[in-house]
Order: C-alpha cells, then structure tokens, then sequence
C-alpha cells in the first residue's frame, strides 16, 4: 500500500497539496479534516486512525512523540519532518513523491524520515 499522507497546519501550503495531488499523492490536511487547532499528539493519533503518515515542519516536538510512542510500545502510522526553510515548494514534492515512490506504508509505520 502507498504511503498517504496527512498534513499539519505548518505544512498545509496550497502549492504544496495541490503539487502532490497532481502528482496521484494521496493527501489531506489538518483543515480538510477539520482539525485545526489540535495539539500535536492529537494530529498523530488522529493521523494514525486514518492510517496517513503526518508531514510536519515541527521537527522537535514530532522526533520527541516519536521516541515517546516508540517507548510506550504505541503505534503511529509515520512520522515525515523538515526544517521549514530547508527546501521551496517545489523540492518539497519531488521529496515527498521520491519516498512515496520508495517505501510503503507498511515500511514507514513506527518510523520517523528526515526529508
């Protein structure tokens, strides 16, 4: 199964979703799932239940849920992190549709990716 993914209200760019979508990337957003303004676990967990890998800027916090989940022997669905001005839009897409492409959903459960 493809990696689908969920994104937060730091990533959510428009050129950004729309740049993945026309690309065949499955994705939706904080605001598509009405679920703004939800702390950071909840938008895992949330991510998790609907089996989509979270793509967030919030770099420290999600690697701290990730161990914190991993330690706790819980589940998350992947956990996809980047500096916010590490790369423009466009590097965005290539990026994520590069690790789309590359692994499975099964293959990022439980696993944090540095993009």
């Amino acid at each position: 199964m493809l990696i689908r993914l969920y994104l937060d209200e730091d990533a959510m760019a428009r050129s950004l979703v729309s740049g993945l979508r026309a690309r065949g990337i499955s994705v939706t957003t904080v605001l598509d799932e009405g679920m703004s303004e939800r702390s950071d676990i909840e938008q895992l967990e949330f991510a998790t239940k609907i089996g989509r890998s979270i793509y967030t800027f919030n770099v420290g916090h999600f690697c701290s849920l990730h161990t914190e989940f991993v330690t706790t022997g819980r589940s998350h669905s992947g956990i996809i992190v980047v500096n916010r001005q590490r790369y423009s839009v466009g590097e965005q897409i290539r990026r994520l549709s590069d690790l789309v492409n590359a692994r499975s959903a099964e293959q990022m459960r439980n696993n944090l990716h540095f993009l």
